[in-house]
């Protein structure tokens, strides 16, 4: 995707289920925001939250456009979490996207669950260009965890442990064909192009040109009120 697959990474070693840094497209910089899966599965935690949201309010600064590949299961689970405010503090992440007025692509690569999905640089949160690669996926929960949940009372109705497991299995199919997709997604608008991986860096390419000259009124005051 980046020119000469060169990456300058930003804070390593400190939340490393997120990644940032900066590359550069035709010779232009750009600021990459990603989901590492390799670590907590990707998912969305306190420090992942801040530090992706302190590296977009700095592209913002700056006028560097932004560059979201989404790999997120959801946001990371535990009372420690809620304790510290995962609420509050993740919210800087939404907030750093809605008021950033510099160009904003985001790739779909594989999970996008729940309000994670909406963080990390939604067409919800106004990214100009939404792009999604045949693997995404892209829903509320995964698929288990929605047929446990949406078909409780079908499941629980079948006695026999190996009936029950084959319907459930059947069910969760059944999920991933109609609703754990990307074109369902494009379908509603979430989505501008469902695309082969081997064809990212061109459509990023063509949308970084198109989003060159971008220019966006703001209301009249003098900044907003980031949740702190």
């Amino acid at each position: 995707v980046l020119d000469d697959g060169e990456f300058l990474e930003v804070q390593a070693l400190y939340a490393p289920n997120m990644v940032t840094g900066y590359g550069r497209v035709e010779g232009h910089s750009v600021g990459i925001v990603a989901n590492q899966p390799m670590q907590f599965a990707g998912t969305l935690d306190i420090k992942a939250s801040e530090k992706a949201a302190r590296f977009v309010r700095t592209c913002d600064a700056y006028n560097i456009p932004v560059l979201t590949f989404v790999d997120v299961p959801g946001f990371l689970p535990g009372t420690d979490q809620e304790w510290d405010g995962i609420i509050r503090r993740g919210a800087k992440l939404i907030y750093a996207y809605a008021e950033a007025t510099v160009p904003l692509i985001t790739v779909i690569t594989r999970k996008a669950f729940g309000g994670a999905y909406d963080v990390m640089g939604s067409k919800h949160l106004g990214a100009d260009l939404n792009l999604a690669w045949p693997t995404a996926q892209i829903a509320v929960m995964g698929a288990q965890g929605a047929v446990n949940i949406l078909h409780r009372r079908t499941l629980a109705a079948i006695e026999d442990p190996a009936a029950q497991e084959a319907r459930r299995q059947e069910l969760i199919r059944e999920y991933e064909d109609t609703l754990l997709n990307p074109y369902a997604a494009a379908e509603r608008g979430y989505v501008d192009a469902v695309i082969m991986p081997s064809e990212t860096r061109r459509h990023i390419v063509r949308g970084l040109r198109t989003l060159r000259n971008k220019r966006e009124q703001l209301p009249p005051k003098k900044h907003g009120n980031i949740p702190l």
